[in-house]
């Protein structure tokens, strides 16, 4: 997937033309050379939002009784005491 990205500056002086290249893909904004924003057309949002569990469908897991979890022992000395000396 093709990317535009802007500096904070550029972006603030061509917003016309980051939606028209939001419309293509997502433009990245920079700010002090660090990506901070992504602007993106709706549509894209809504694909990428569309199916998305929350934390509540996720941590019900349904089916849960069908994980097979094999858990190892434990090594010896794995959990030592702090020392705060």
């Amino acid at each position: 997937m093709s990317r535009t990205t802007l500096t904070s500056r550029t972006f603030n002086q061509n917003v016309t033309e980051a939606k028209r290249s939001a419309l293509e893909h997502p433009v990245f904004i920079t700010d002090r050379g660090n990506i901070t924003h992504v602007l993106l057309n709706i549509d894209h949002y809504k694909e990428i939002t569309r199916n998305s569990a929350n934390i509540i469908d996720l941590l019900a897991m349904p089916d849960a009784e069908d994980i097979d979890l094999e858990v190892e022992p434990l090594k010896d000395n794995i959990l030592k005491p702090g020392d705060f000396s």
